[in-house]
């Protein structure tokens, strides 16, 4: 099954159509509900759709952490799931938010919300 849904993932990609990165959202960090939709990246910007309402545009978005759900959390969304603390903007316009999305796309969603910190842009050796 994993490798129908890589092999699926792969086409989808080379064919550059996009379905979005699936996933639960919590806006702004640490409150409110889980809610589904999905992220989409696009040479512009990174952006979140809801399900219902209006989307969440993630300007120069950073990824400030990935960890596992808590138990509680787990409750609310796929115990299995990574969780990915960003935030985006500039300091006076921005804001925090939480995405967890299943660990076949964490990779995805880290390209497209690189890693914040002091070696985040230094090139690798």
């Amino acid at each position: 099954m994993i490798d129908f849904l890589r092999r699926k993932r792969r086409e989808r990609l080379a064919a550059g159509t996009s379905d979005g990165i699936p996933c639960m959202v919590r806006h702004p960090a640490g409150a409110g509900r889980w809610r589904m939709g999905r992220v989409f990246t696009g040479p512009d910007a990174v952006r979140w759709d809801p399900r219902r309402g209006e989307p969440v545009p993630l300007p120069d978005g950073r990824a400030t952490g990935v960890r596992a759900p808590s138990v509680k959390e787990g409750i609310s969304i796929n115990p299995g799931s990574r969780i990915v603390s960003c935030t985006y903007g500039s300091a006076e316009a921005g804001g925090t938010i939480e995405i967890a999305v299943m660990p076949l796309d964490l990779r995805e969603l880290l390209e497209a919300v690189p890693q914040a910190g002091p070696d985040a842009d230094a090139p690798s050796p």
